[in-house]
């Protein structure tokens, strides 16, 4: 008996020692911690909006279907399902979202791959200039583009609406489907990611060995044998980081299709959740799954990666094609005007519009009359003579906007701080316990809401904080959690991959040393690995600062700049709508090239000449 209790009393104190060791070591508590968290942010919205299809909503299409004020049914999926709207409501959205999804992988692999390998394999002139210059259209607002699309291509004639620049100037006249629909859409939307394609498969290009090329040359191998069989295995991981980014990033864009006219699960979202807000509920889910499927096809590519080994030699640099003069200079003046037209373009015609005396009224281009101007939309500090304002001040005096700009930056700042920093401590952890399972796990709950549409989790949260139990509707808090949620991907990937390239050995000096964790990550390792850490804190304030599908259901109309812009845009008040693009634009440049000059950081860093 006395054994016994003996060997009981070692083997708790020997517990004890395993769990005091366990929590010894930084990284195990870090991802208990936020592996608790992100679960219960993650799971806890989810299980919200699900119980939001199964409950019933006084005043909406489930009252009246089943005749109760509350309970729960499954009305909602029965009516979305089958009812004669079902192809209005869901199935032509759902194809309308996947073939724009799938339209603009297509455009930006294309756009963006064709560039990548362009500035760095070819001597393609201008190639600094166009590197830097090419990812403006991902850091700008989404919308961005498809403003312009409107403002260069819409004509009375065949839409209705005020003439575009193509129309007032030279009497061309697009097509409807040309303006409105699925083509501008995917477009804009390719052209708005096409970054993302550039800077993986760029990355690919400019790191791979040539030798693998020239081998096959020397062995008289067909042109496109080289082309299937050695350069695009080699870039297929990119490729497929590339659609798995894209495809979840569109299933969910709201701003696009709102403009251009495409009905999608987003817009149809939109213009459901008021009478229809169980069905709304479940088009979310349907979004949600997409991106659940997206991080599944994502982990089975890891695994079924394949290993690719030179065994031709290393060649000491990379082997560029010459284009000869005529082409250097040729594709280079090429890439200038379509990187014009996609990056400086936008900036000029906002600013125009700003000053123009009524949408698409260009009459001082072709009168060459500066009295056909006005700075009206600016300058005017009263709203009692000035007509075709209704009630509002100008730019520079209208309180409202400048309002949602400070709680903007704010709400960036916030999401950009909190998001970064627990992005950097998840990359840190991750990247200790690689090999774990429970590493891996909180790694990808910290990614599925990246993955996630942006309204659907705008959606999600909106139900779960927006009851009788807890509402915080319209309060920053409401927008950071929100933000730091769908943003802490950008932090832990970004430091994760700069985590793996930093040796063990450098944090073990220093434990040897007894130096503390806390001086180990500010003095050793967060000073090595700058310039990732930093990205992981400016690429959530920049996407924060532009984002509009996941802050549309959490506030009212004029709470921050994008909501402001969709507000005055309803109101017809397209100068405002256009000032407030330009402000955003500004201020996103301003902070990118800030943190660039500060710290070397960019999001082009070591792609481009």
């Amino acid at each position: 008996m006395t054994e016994n209790i003996r060997l009981g009393g070692g083997g708790g104190v020997a517990f004890r020692n395993q769990i005091r060791g366990f929590f010894s070591k930084p990284q195990n508590l870090i991802l208990l911690i936020f592996g608790i968290l992100l679960s219960i942010t993650t799971i806890a919205p989810v299980a919200a909006i699900i119980r939001d299809t199964l409950v019933i909503h006084p005043g909406t299409i489930d009252q009246h279907l089943t005749g109760k004020a509350s309970g729960f049914s499954l009305v909602n999926y029965v009516d979305l399902f089958t009812s004669r709207l079902a192809a209005a409501n869901l199935w032509r959205p759902l194809i309308n979202t996947l073939l724009l999804a799938m339209l603009s992988c297509a455009v930006s692999i294309f756009y963006g791959g064709f560039f990548a390998f362009l500035v760095t394999r070819t001597d393609m002139s201008f190639r600094k200039y166009l590197s830097a210059i090419f990812i403006f259209p991902y850091i700008m607002p989404q919308w961005t583009l498809a403003v312009v699309w409107q403002n260069m291509f819409n004509s009375n004639r065949i839409l209705g609406t005020s003439d575009g620049l193509l129309a007032t100037l030279f009497h061309i006249y697009m097509p409807k489907w040309f303006c409105l629909g699925l083509f501008p859409s995917a477009v804009v939307l390719g052209l708005h990611y096409a970054p993302f394609a550039y800077i993986l498969i760029g990355g690919i290009f400019k790191n791979m060995d040539a030798n693998l090329e020239e081998a096959a040359t020397i062995l008289d191998t067909p042109k496109w044998k080289i082309l299937f069989r050695i350069t695009l295995p080699m870039i297929k991981p990119a490729i497929l980081s590339t659609i798995l980014l894209v495809f979840g990033s569109s299933m969910g864009s709201y701003p696009v299709p709102h403009y251009l006219g495409l009905t999608t699960l987003s817009t149809k979202y939109i213009s459901l959740n008021s009478k229809y807000t169980g069905e709304a509920s479940i088009l979310a889910i349907i979004m949600m799954l997409f991106g659940i499927l997206i991080l599944a096809v994502n982990q089975l590519s890891l695994r079924s990666r394949a290993n690719y080994t030179t065994v031709t030699g290393k060649s000491g640099q990379l082997s560029k094609i010459h284009l000869g003069k005529g082409g250097r200079y040729g594709i280079g003046f090429v890439f200038l005007i379509l990187t014009f037209l996609t990056s400086i373009w936008p900036i000029l015609l906002f600013a125009l519009e700003t000053f123009l005396p009524n949408p698409g009224d260009y009459s001082f281009l072709y009168t060459g009359d500066s009295a056909n101007l006005t700075a009206k939309w600016w300058i005017t500090h009263e709203n009692i003579t000035e007509s075709g304002m209704y009630g509002q001040l100008g730019i520079l005096y209208n309180p409202t906007i400048w309002k949602a700009f400070f709680g903007t930056l704010y709400l960036a700042f916030a999401c950009a701080l909190i998001a970064g920093s627990i992005g950097t401590l998840i990359g840190y952890a991750v990247a200790k316990n690689r090999r774990s399972r429970w590493a891996n796990y909180v790694n990808n709950m910290a990614f599925l809401p990246y993955l996630m549409p942006s309204l659907a989790v705008g959606a999600a949260f909106f139900i779960l904080f927006s009851n009788k139990h807890l509402n915080l509707f319209n309060t920053y808090t409401l927008l950071i959690i929100a933000g730091v949620i769908k943003y802490i991907p950008f932090a832990s990937r970004s430091s994760l991959n700069s985590m793996l390239q930093l040796s063990n050995e450098i944090e073990e000096a220093a434990i040897i040393q007894n130096i503390p964790w806390w001086k180990r990550m500010l003095q050793i390792i967060i000073p090595i690995q700058k310039s990732s850490i930093i990205s992981g804190f400016s690429l959530p304030f920049m996407t924060c600062l532009r984002e509009l599908s996941l802050f549309l259901l959490l506030c009212t109309q004029g709470f921050i700049l994008s909501t402001t812009l969709d507000y005055f845009d309803e109101m017809g008040l397209y100068a405002f709508s256009s000032a407030i693009n330009l402000i955003l634009i500004v201020t996103i440049l301003f902070f990118n090239t800030l943190v660039n000059k500060l710290t070397g950081a960019s999001l082009d860093n070591g792609i481009g000449g």
